[in-house]
């Protein structure tokens, strides 16, 4: 929590509280159901919370926003950055059911009246949105099709509408079809070691 505090300072109260039931929730869940592995469940905080949350150092979402989180697994970017924007509209999605079990216990328990999660696949999900989040769930060329339908045409961000991913490693090959794509290197916005080789990745979907 120390780390969450340090680089995001303007939590209210409740925010505080919702961030620091995070880890018994998950510690319990992840018990029942693995949606975080085994040797990275103590590292929840870094490798996951606070990982998510470079989304927001890269690109803030204004009241009344939707956003898509493709694959999130146990709710990962979704849970974090829904917590951090409270008046944004979350959509959650994951092809695995028991996934999505954990999504709708852990967004219940902290009360997260903006968060949607579905036992769904990306391309059978309709809605217009602003931006589509997600963690390496695949390559780019592949997840690029499934979610171009539900990029809304006209933004208000400072970002254009589309794909806000994160990312590790050299990128270069896997994005170089993609000639509009940023990399924004979470390195400059944290000062952990495990975020030398993280980015974040905006392809902008809309002019």
């Amino acid at each position: 929590m120390k780390r969450i505090v340090h680089y995001f300072p303007d939590l209210s109260k409740g925010q505080y509280q919702q961030f620091e039931k995070l880890e018994e929730l998950y510690k319990t869940w992840n018990a029942q159901i693995n949606v975080v592995s085994r040797k990275d469940i103590d590292a929840l905080y870094e490798k996951h919370v606070l990982h998510s949350l470079g989304i927001a150092k890269v690109q803030g979402f204004k009241s009344g926003a939707k956003i898509l989180d493709v694959g999130t697994g146990g709710g990962f970017p979704g849970i974090p950055l829904a917590i951090l924007f409270p008046k944004v509209n979350f959509y959650l999605i994951d092809s695995i059911g028991k996934k999505i079990k954990v999504v709708h216990a852990i967004a219940d328990a902290l009360n997260l009246k903006n968060v949607e999660a579905r036992h769904q696949r990306a391309q059978a999900f309709k809605q217009p949105v602003d931006f589509v989040v997600s963690r390496a769930v695949t390559r780019m060329e592949d997840f690029v099709p499934w979610v171009r339908k539900n990029i809304k045409n006209k933004g208000s961000h400072r970002l254009g509408n589309g794909i806000l991913y994160l990312k590790g490693g050299d990128l270069t090959e896997e994005l170089a079809s993609f000639t509009k794509a940023q990399q924004f290197d979470l390195s400059n916005h944290f000062d952990e070691v495990f975020f030398e080789t993280k980015k974040v990745v905006h392809l902008p979907l809309h002019p």
